[in-house]
């Protein structure tokens, strides 16, 4: 979840969380979520059935649109929740392998919000984000439906009160029965949100049950990687298992990079200018599938192993490089891209922004290229986000 144009969503470092972990934590705050337990054994999925009786098996990856993917399965029966689980266990999901599937019990379903907490950094605080279009993408909601995400930004110093928790209720138009449950379920999801240092806490969905209980029936949960010395408890939750492959490879190569959930890859020069560049990317509500920082230099084969760690990932659909000359040369940087995109089959577009020392020297090797120049780094973003849309991404 981003909602980039209405959040400022940007990029970081993060520990994310699988869905039974961000469970766990929404328990300890008090947050009802349903039985289950996690498994990596097709048996030990049909022992939880034989427990729980009906469930869901689902496919623990970071990563949405489980369902779509054929990563969440309803099981009636024993035998059911070990057929489902043997099809995940093990297997390719969206570009991961699934080495956890959840097995909870199913729940009788009357209703389903949206309800998510993030960072606005337009506000320079926390914005908790409800509606009642809850189950499905919130990004497409916020795209086609702005008008069903009510929206409360929640002063720092003293938290969300009680009467904006209603307010933040009635203006979702969620059921009126259960307005006082789920207000505070907003305040508990806020608490974890604060004392866990999170930079996301989302339910997506919260569920009403047949019963009138309220549920988190699916959960994300991001930790700013910045906060973890203080967080010893969620820095458990760090496994070499649960590294993302492209991720482990970046890392035996001593290079910086981070997957996120778009589909723009990202390479600069500097971790600030990435970190701008991601901004700059949301402002204009493109989304970025990764990002990779050269360093202080750029010489070809620098250049190749980076571009080459961004397109591993399938769902990059364009490349931006945002590059500064200070000590670097630009005109250097733009040799190296040259000599390094020329040995490889490249079939996505790329656009490069250079500015600084031997910018236009820079820019001006570009051309003859099928490396699309720009001047700043609006136009970049701007450039590649319209040929993602052309290109089909």
């Amino acid at each position: 979840m981003s909602l980039c144009c209405q959040a400022g969503g940007w990029g970081r470092a993060e520990l994310k969380l699988y869905e039974f972990q961000a469970k766990r934590v929404f328990a300890q705050g008090g947050i009802s979520v349903p039985q289950g337990e996690v498994v990596q054994d097709p048996e030990d999925a049909a022992r939880v059935a034989e427990r729980l009786g009906r469930v869901v098996v689902k496919a623990q990856v970071h990563v949405g649109g489980r369902g779509k993917a054929g990563g969440i399965k309803l099981a009636n029966t024993p035998a059911e929740a070990r057929q489902y689980a043997a099809g995940m266990l093990g297997r390719p999901l969206k570009g991961f392998t699934v080495n956890y599937a959840l097995v909870e019990e199913a729940q009788n379903i009357a209703a389903e919000y949206y309800l998510g907490i993030t960072i606005d950094r337009n506000a320079d605080k926390a914005i908790a984000m409800l509606s009642s279009m809850g189950g499905v993408d919130i990004e497409e909601v916020a795209a086609t439906q702005p008008e069903k995400i009510a929206k409360l930004h929640i002063d720092p110093a003293w938290g969300p009160w009680d009467f904006q928790l209603r307010d933040l209720v009635a203006r979702a138009a969620l059921d009126p029965r259960v307005s006082r449950e789920i207000a505070a379920v907003i305040r508990k999801l806020y608490n974890v949100f604060l004392t866990s240092d999170a930079s996301l806490a989302e339910i997506n969905p919260l569920i009403v049950t047949a019963d009138g209980k309220v549920v988190a029936a699916d959960g994300k949960f991001d930790v700013d990687d910045n906060a973890l010395f203080r967080q010893k408890e969620l820095l458990k939750y760090r496994e070499v298992s649960e590294a993302d492959p492209i991720e482990a490879e970046a890392a035996k190569l001593g290079v910086a990079y981070v997957r996120l959930d778009g589909n723009i890859g990202v390479i600069g020069n500097g971790a600030g200018l990435v970190m701008t560049t991601l901004d700059i990317l949301s402002r204009n509500c493109g989304k970025a599938a990764n990002f990779c920082d050269l360093g202080g230099g750029a010489k070809a084969e620098t250049v190749r192993q980076d571009l080459g760690l961004v397109l591993m990932n399938p769902n990059v659909r364009g490349v931006l490089f945002n590059i500064f000359g200070g000590i670097v040369r630009c005109d250097e940087v733009a040799k190296g891209i040259i000599d390094a995109t020329g040995t490889m089959d490249i079939k996505v577009p790329i656009v490069i922004r250079m500015s600084g020392t031997k910018a236009a020297e820079g820019r001006e090797l570009l051309k003859g290229t099928n490396l699309i120049p720009a001047a700043t780094a609006q136009e970049a973003a701007q450039k590649i986000i319209e040929l993602v849309k052309g290109w089909g991404g």
